[in-house]
């Protein structure tokens, strides 16, 4: 199993960053190099405990679809998504947000944790894709789209 750790610093509320990081029209909008789009499921808005969604997107060329569900939930610190079906054999992605304070300057501010374990399918073929590029390509996926979560929360946090 692959484990991906990204800490992103947020000049924003911690609110605003847990329901931007739940909002399926958001999430569209972060990944749309990919023509991510919600299919099935809860396709508009803020995802909720329980609720899942399909994605279809194209990665490598090949359009696919994913399914993952709301499996644990603690508003506005916490919450899990894990993939039901799709291309990986299995997928648990935390998502964590924690109120900080600068030393120096006393301003608080919201530190956002990704927390994405994946397994390959495919048995030792998978593993050795993962070392190859995929680990690295899930990495820059949740950078991108962490990057444009916090460009957007610091803007409206104006």
């Amino acid at each position: 199993m692959a484990i991906i750790e990204i800490k992103t610093i947020i000049q924003a509320e911690i609110n605003m960053c847990f329901d931007l990081a739940r909002n399926i029209d958001f999430h569209k909008d972060s990944l749309a190099h990919s023509n991510e789009k919600a299919v099935a499921g809860k396709t508009s808005g803020v995802i909720a405990l329980g609720e899942s969604v399909t994605w279809e997107a194209t990665h490598f060329g090949v359009k696919q679809q994913l399914t993952s569900k709301i499996t644990a939930f603690k508003r506005p610190y916490y919450f899990v998504d894990e993939m039901i079906s799709g291309a990986f054999k299995s997928f648990k992605h935390e998502h964590i947000f924690e109120v900080q304070t600068d030393e120096q300057s006393k301003k608080s501010y919201t530190l956002m944790t990704d927390v994405f374990e994946f397994e390959s399918p495919l048995g030792i073929l998978g593993k050795f894709v993962n070392f190859l590029f995929l680990k690295r390509y899930m990495k820059n996926l949740l950078t991108t789209r962490n990057a444009y979560l916090k460009t957007a929360a610091e803007k409206l946090a104006i």
